[in-house]
């Protein structure tokens, strides 16, 4: 009996190919509209995602301010102190930073050098052009090596390879560098711009530019099983209790994925919700032409009432056929709305990501929309009088 009443309604369809596609163009744009603006959010949410894991996202950082040198907590020791006193940190990488010149023959550069230790190129996914990083003995012994951002390596040695070389770094008198390393090319991360960037030894660092007893920054890696965000409430925590909240800042990559996540979810629902309203007017199309139906098909209504069709199933007949209609009209919105974030994604150069949880709901809305709109007219069929019925004109 279903599968009849599917052909019935699918008949109809193309018998009134023009009349059909009117109706259910409020479906369609509809379930398109709502399944294009989910799967853009989606892609949105996995592209900054995996941008954020580029540079990090189980990374805590945390920047001492300038007043903070005067307490003598953000020292070399300090990492080891936190990992004691937070749980769910798995390392601490200190690292202080600069301003200075840099030289090569005739070429000199103005430049940032960071002192960091040897695992720090690790950690932040930094890969090698060519050559390979300093060691930890290198950093134990305040050997004069040096890693060099990729702009900084063109400019000096715009022809060759500059491994092996010399470079001259200033404070007050310049000092003789080799170069160990040239990073590959990789985008700002947290003010660090790799590109324009030299590294040397903390120790080196320590010994050749140190001013003041505190360290520009702490990056501290979060153990796997810990939530970043968590961990970084923690260090906020703690660091409040110790030196009060005016002396660091604390930034969380993860943090800052969840607030973006959130904004982007709430958004796209939004819009979401603006596009829905045009199911409803799709589904007032519908009722439009199941009481068209209704009316067309009065006498084969009442033929079948006098044959002992029940009112239980003639509202049953008309609403299958609504239902047809609406999850007809779903699946081709279901593919228009596939088809326009597709294309949109690729004019931004995203990666497309399907939100299937948009296309169940688009389902199961248009669904309801076939069952609301279509009940009034399938009522109405199952309520006419045989008689008067079959004497209709």
């Amino acid at each position: 009996m279903i599968w009849e009443n599917i052909k019935i309604a699918i008949t109809s369809m193309v018998h009134n190919k023009l009349r059909t596609l009117l109706s259910l163009l409020g479906i369609i744009i509809g379930v398109g509209s709502v399944v294009a603006i989910l799967n853009l959010g989606q892609s949105v949410s996995e592209s900054i995602n995996e941008s954020m894991q580029i540079g990090g996202i189980d990374m805590v950082n945390i920047f001492p301010t300038g007043s903070a040198r005067e307490l003598n907590v953000f020292d070399e020791q300090f990492g080891d102190t936190l990992m004691r006193n937070v749980e769910g940190i798995e390392s601490v990488l200190p690292a202080a930073s600069s301003s200075t010149r840099i030289r090569s023959g005739q070429e000199i550069l103005s430049v940032t050098i960071g002192g960091v230790t040897s695992n720090f190129f690790d950690v932040n996914s930094a890969e090698l052009l060519y050559g390979e990083y300093f060691s930890a003995n290198d950093n134990i012994n305040r050997r004069q090596v040096v890693v060099l951002g990729k702009d900084v390596a063109d400019e000096l040695f715009p022809v060759g390879n500059a491994v092996g070389s010399y470079v001259s770094i200033f404070r007050q008198s310049s000092r003789r560098y080799l170069v160990v390393g040239v990073l590959d090319e990789k985008d700002a991360t947290l003010g660090t711009s790799f590109n324009n960037s030299v590294f040397i030894p903390l120790n080196t660092y320590d010994q050749r530019f140190r001013r003041v007893s505190t360290l520009s920054s702490y990056t501290c890696k979060v153990a796997d099983g810990y939530n970043p965000t968590a961990v970084a409430d923690e260090v906020e925590a703690y660091l409040n209790e110790i030196v009060g909240s005016d002396y660091f800042t604390v930034f969380s990559a993860a943090s800052l994925v969840d607030m973006a996540n959130q904004v982007t979810s709430t958004f796209s629902s939004f819009l979401a919700a603006i596009a829905a309203i045009s199911l409803l007017v799709g589904g007032i199309g519908i009722m439009n032409i199941m009481l068209v139906s209704v009316a067309e098909r009065t006498r084969e209504i009442g033929i079948r009432k006098a044959l002992g069709a029940s009112p239980r199933v003639i509202m049953m007949q008309f609403l299958i056929e609504a239902l047809t209609l609406t999850i007809i009209g779903g699946v081709i919105g279901i593919l228009f709305g596939s088809l326009l974030s597709y294309a949109v994604v690729n004019v931004v150069g995203w990666q497309l990501y399907f939100s299937w949880s948009a296309i169940v709901i688009s389902l199961g809305f248009s669904a309801f929309v076939g069952i609301f709109f279509g009940w009034y007219p399938a009522a109405k069929a199952s309520k006419l009088d045989p008689i008067e019925a079959l004497s209709y004109e």
